[in-house]
């Protein structure tokens, strides 16, 4: 096996001698289209399904897409939706990317808020957007999906805004080498991209050679003197701490493929490790030192207590937004914290740019794992779910998620909405090997269910266990079209649709009886009927009103077993919420405030 560092050097390499070749006119591969050279770098990067909407300026690419041997053409119901889709199947299939496509100006507007969701929580996503022709784009006549002015580019400008590169294809001559250098960025740097594809270019032929060239997929080595100096520092800093040293793991630990470096550390130093709500499932929730979720004045008192008096925290791609960080209240000085990060490490006060953390953690482990017997005396508060005993038969919030705690199974797939969802889900932990998804940074309401379809196609293709949705009924009513391409892809969700007459979250945030925050209450066992599912075949839809009916429904061994999509409506109280939600809602509602 090469080192990060070694591949790098030998793509590189490889490139060059590609470069003298064909300068030397040695250059004999045959010709591919444009369109084709892109599906075959996506199929290089592990993509096997592809979302989006037709439309007139990508039909033609389209024919490609669906005559690929091994990259499906999903199909969405609407743009938004798709782009949804494909971040959720980034974020379960680690190492490739989500592809979306959509039509010149309509399509790729209706997409960007989800890449702007991309973006801001660092998921790898690729927007493939079927442009008018070079001539067209010339000559600028008043063409549809147009703003009437001429300006073609005004969609490139946004786009701008919201992917970390932008390749506006222009030419045959260039259009390779420009769509392995955002496609690497996408992997390397963890950001949507956006790739134009005028209706000309995507069958303009060009040279197949490049696609010997594997795309490079790992970030530039450290730099090995400095790299030396900050471990020096982070060893220096522990000794210090006498072993008193706290991990927290967080989002971009999950984010830039560092997860089998942060679990050496782990496993090889017995460093109490708790998890930030963005990092949730970084780590083994069954694992022994594993303590639960870090957020703050929000955490639960014995881990509060915990992180907070350790002499030093090792903070792995943290990410401190407002629902991250407990409204930023992480009682950590700066002078007892040491981050590493996926481009750079910070010690204390100290920057230092370009020293990576995939790369600097196993030669921090190499340094550390001498100290494992005095790590281990330090101990871990037990994170389990305790369900409480109530003394009525109400589906509480305070009783629901400990209960579906005890439901989910290894390899689950666990996706929370924002809101009562994304906060109930933390207090109580996970089975192994489990992944959890939720938008904690972005919070675009509804981003769960088109995420949800792909991560159950992404799920398939990791042979995990099932795909559990818990999602809030105002949220569903967001983008409920999407559960009829679940339908169509045989697709075996669990759905929980939490009914509580409205948006809770905003409930709790301000406007607690306002009418602003309640909605039209949906028929929602009939809602498959409607969507695709005619004859019945293919979907069961259930309704809980109390803990007796829920308490039998997971109890059932088929309905458990997922053989086909289920929706579940659970009834809960109007003005109930998870605890964590609410000491959230306080904490905004003072940041914000709405009335002084």
């Amino acid at each position: 096996m090469f080192s990060a560092t070694e591949q790098v050097l030998e793509a590189e390499m490889n490139r060059l001698k590609l470069a003298v070749k064909t300068l030397q006119g040695e250059d004999k591969s045959e010709e591919i289209y444009i369109g084709s050279y892109l599906l075959a770098r996506l199929e290089e990067l592990g993509v096997t399904s592809m979302f989006g909407v037709p439309g007139d300026f990508n039909l033609g690419f389209l024919d490609l897409v669906e005559d690929h041997p091994t990259i499906d053409w999903v199909g969405n119901c609407n743009e938004l939706n798709a782009s949804y889709a494909a971040d959720g199947y980034a974020r379960v299939k680690h190492g490739s990317v989500g592809v979306l496509l959509t039509t010149f100006g309509v399509g790729e507007l209706s997409a960007m808020n989800g890449m702007a969701g991309a973006f801001s929580e660092m998921v790898p996503m690729v927007h493939i957007a079927g442009v008018p022709s070079l001539r067209q784009q010339a000559t600028k006549p008043m063409l549809h999906h147009t703003l009437g002015d001429g300006r073609y580019d005004a969609y490139t400008k946004a786009a701008e805004q919201f992917t970390y590169s932008q390749a506006i294809l222009t030419s045959a001559i260039s259009a390779a080498a420009e769509i392995d250098r955002v496609l690497s960025d996408c992997v390397i740097k963890g950001r949507p991209v956006y790739i134009t594809l005028p209706t000309d270019l995507a069958y303009a032929k060009i040279s197949s050679d490049r696609l010997k060239i594997p795309l490079p997929r790992h970030p530039s080595p450290n730099d090995p003197e400095v790299e030396a100096f900050v471990i020096d520092e982070i060893v220096k800093q522990v000794e210090e701490a006498d072993g008193d040293v706290v991990v927290i793991a967080d989002a971009c630990a999950i984010r830039h493929d560092a997860i089998d470096e942060l679990k050496d550390l782990l496993h090889k130093t017995g460093y109490p490790v708790y998890a930030a709500p963005m990092g949730k499932s970084a780590i083994d929730e069954t694992y022994e030192r594993y303590g639960g979720i870090y957020v703050g004045s929000i955490s639960r008192p014995e881990i509060k207590e915990k992180v907070e008096s350790a002499k030093l925290i090792l903070s792995i791609g943290s990410l401190k937004s407002d629902f991250n960080s407990g409204n930023f209240t992480y009682s950590i000085p700066t002078t007892r914290t040491v981050e590493l990060h996926s481009h750079w490490t910070k010690i204390k006060y100290a920057d230092f740019p370009e020293i990576g953390m995939k790369q600097l953690l196993p030669k921090l482990t190499a340094r550390l794992e001498g100290g494992k017997a005095k790590a281990l005396q330090l101990k871990v508060p037990h994170f389990d779910a305790h369900i409480p005993q109530e003394n009525d038969d109400v589906i509480s919030q305070a009783w629901f998620w400990p209960t579906m705690s005890k439901f989910l199974k290894p390899k689950d797939v666990v996706i929370a909405e924002t809101g009562t969802s994304s906060f109930g889900i933390l207090d109580v932990p996970l089975p192994k090997d489990s992944v959890f998804l939720a938008q904690i940074l972005w919070g675009s309401i509804g981003w769960t269910v088109g995420s949800t379809l792909g991560a159950a196609l992404a799920a398939k293709d990791c042979n995990m266990n099932r795909t559990i949705l818990f999602v809030g009924d105002g949220s569903l009513q967001l983008t409920v079209q999407e559960l009829s391409t679940m339908l169509r892809k045989g697709l075996k969700p669990l759905i929980f649709v939490l009914n509580n007459s409205g948006y809770t979250i905003e409930r709790f945030l301000h406007g607690k009886e306002r009418k602003y925050n309640d909605i039209m209450n949906w028929k929602w066992t009939g809602l498959l009927e409607v969507l695709g599912d005619i004859d019945g075949t293919l979907s069961k839809s259930y309704t809980v009103n109390n803990k007796n009916e829920l308490t039998e429904l997971l109890e059932n061994p088929k309905f458990a077993a997922a053989e086909v999509l289920q929706l579940v409506e659970v009834m809960m109280p109007k003005h109930d919420a998870p605890r964590a939600l609410q000491v959230q809602a306080e904490l905004s509602g003072k940041t914000n405030q709405y009335a002084l």
